[in-house]
């Protein structure tokens, strides 16, 4: 045995017990006679001493040879500390060692395993083994075990059951780009990684498996962003002879049972938005509703004076910034130059100060009076001590401009608490989407999802206007989870192919076996998705999902630990019948 006890349960009542402790030297205190050291294991720290007087002399030798990160096993007595340490939970006891096992040496660790590292990010993703070690670290990934084991008890109270869907499937081209697996057996074909387990959930539906769920991998070959990895993990749930109703009902207690067990936070039933008014009062379609900002439209307004960038517009509109009335034009013209950033793409800014004496200041006191900016500063719900920010230029555009104003903004205002959750649900999503470079329609979600069945008749006449039977969960300015009443028999999913531009071949190429299993009597059916990365690190107060992730890619991809992605020898490239063109 090892071990009689962690490192981080030993206390008072301790004292006296014979115990035997294992873990890794965190740091050592050498005074000559005395020697102190910190043991280090998962659950904490425990004080251990080595006393010239009262320590055989080969285990007092022994001690001054330990380094930072040595392994080691130690037996001795619980006696209590002279120099109490209240910041420990094994603060008020140490251990007086009477046997020590040096279980294996190490080198010197290239950055200090401490809550505060002095290791760049860079070299702490090639030593990810020992950055778990860390605190920050190692309570990410039991915070992120401590999630999933909520959601598994959740959904199996309510009689889902958590079934294994394949990992080798069949490439399909909706969506991002797949990750594609070459078959040695069978010559020139090709596996994909699952981007979702889709197709094979909505099966088991057919298959009468009516409640499932599954914590599963997922694969998707796309650009990086610091919420997004090539491999991530998803929170996936499907229903059978259920409406949209049931579905938001089921995972809107899932969410509150979340933040209720792991965060002690009370949450009443999650606001509804449509998609359309998110669009116009947000920006976009995962607002952060912890604040206010809300967009007022100021065409009306606005665009009857003599200025001309916003009479051309087809949008004006703006927003107020709280408490922001005392900024000096230094900050005003930083504000203007950060809009400026090829990100964000604006060619400009108006601003409006609401003096705390009712009046108005604005950059465009040449064009408007007193009355004009007060109907503006009542639009937008500015108040005495806010400034107002507009924008104009092409709607869709301005707005998801303004979007990132607004989310900029309240970031610097520290209004975006992590400690403070506001879920909702964003409904009534488009269906379809054209793609301008191609011309076609694309599905928003994807080509299973069903329309609203009262707008089935414009699916032929006007498909741009088609609402989807579709649903998001937005928590903080997040999309966190997404899921839609699926289409559940052929006809539907056949015309539905149609308008996305596949040919008959196509889609029997694609998807037959779906169509055809929607042939023996397929139920209603509907799910959801949630990203198990982004909801574990939200509720851990990040936006940052890499964390709580024990081994990340980073920003290229790449596995810097283990050198991944790396070169296939050329005889296992031959036995998968691949030749590399060399340019």
């Amino acid at each position: 045995m090892y071990r009689s006890h962690s490192c981080g349960e030993l206390n008072a009542t301790h004292i006296n017990t014979e115990v035997t402790l294992a873990g890794w030297v965190q740091k050592s205190r050498d005074k000559g006679f005395m020697n102190w050291v910190d043991l280090r294991d998962r659950y904490g720290v425990t004080q251990l001493l080595f006393d010239e007087s009262r320590t055989e002399k080969s285990i007092f030798e022994l001690a001054k040879t330990l380094g930072r990160e040595f392994v080691i096993q130690v037996k001795g007595t619980v006696i209590e500390r002279e120099s109490k340490n209240a910041n420990m939970a094994t603060g008020e006891i140490e251990i007086l060692v009477s046997q020590m096992t040096i279980l294996n040496a190490a080198l010197t660790p290239p950055f200090t395993i401490e809550d505060e590292t002095d290791g760049g990010e860079d070299i702490r993703m090639k030593y990810r083994y020992l950055d778990i070690r860390r605190n920050p670290v190692k309570n990410n990934l039991l915070f992120r075990h401590k999630v999933a084991m909520e959601v598994r008890k959740y959904l199996s109270d309510l009689d889902f059951c958590e079934v294994e869907t394949p990992y080798l499937i069949k490439s399909t081209p909706e969506g991002a780009r797949d990750f594609v697996v070459p078959s040695r057996m069978n010559a020139g074909q090709f596996y994909a990684l699952p981007q979702s387990p889709q197709t094979f959930k909505q099966l088991l539906m057919v298959g009468g498996m009516d409640k499932y769920f599954q914590i599963v991998k997922c694969f998707r070959d796309e650009d990086l962003r610091a919420d997004r990895q090539p491999e991530f993990t998803q929170i996936d749930c499907e229903m059978a002879f259920v409406e949209q109703e049931d579905i938001l009902n089921v995972f809107e207690g899932l969410t509150r049972h979340l933040l209720k067990e792991i965060k002690g936070i009370e949450v009443d039933k999650f606001p509804r938005i449509t998609y359309d008014y998110a669009m116009k009062t947000y920006g976009n379609d995962k607002p952060d509703i912890r604040f206010g900002m809300e967009f007022g439209e100021l065409n009306e307004v606005a665009q009857h004076k003599d200025f001309s960038v916003f009479n051309t517009a087809e949008l004006v509109v703006g927003i107020a910034a709280p408490g922001t009335g005392d900024y000096s034009r230094k900050e005003i013209d930083a504000l203007i130059d950060w809009m400026k950033r090829p990100q964000i793409g604006a060619l400009g800014m108006v601003y409006v100060k609401c003096n705390e004496d009712g009046t108005y200041k604005s950059s465009v006191d040449k064009f408007y009076d007193q009355e004009d900016l007060a109907k503006w500063a009542q639009i937008t719900g500015a108040k005495p001590g806010d400034m107002l920010f507009v924008l104009s230029g092409q709607a869709d555009k301005t707005r998801t401009q303004l979007s990132a104003l607004r989310m900029e903004l309240a970031t610097r205002l520290g209004l975006r608490n992590p400690a403070e959750f506001a879920p909702l649900w964003v409904v009534d999503f488009p269906l379809l989407e054209l793609d301008d470079e191609s011309g076609r329609w694309h599905a928003m979600h994807h080509p299973f999802t069903s329309p609203k069945p009262e707008d089935m008749d414009l699916l032929a006449t006007n498909p741009g206007k088609v609402r989807a039977n579709a649903y998001d969960m937005v928590l903080n300015g997040n999309e966190i989870g997404g899921g839609s009443i699926r289409i559940h028999d052929k006809a539907t999913q056949q015309l539905m192919f149609k308008y996305l531009g596949f040919t008959e071949e196509e889609a029997r190429n694609q998807f037959g076996f779906l169509m055809d299993a929607f042939q023996f009597g397929a139920p209603p059916h509907g799910g959801l998705a949630f990203g198990l990365d982004r909801l574990v690190s939200i509720l851990g107060g990040q936006e940052t999902i890499r964390d709580f992730i024990a081994f990340p890619k980073n920003n290229s991809g790449r596995d810097v630990m283990i050198d991944a992605p790396s070169i296939i020898d050329e005889n296992q490239l031959n036995e998968l019948h691949i030749k590399l063109k060399m340019e």
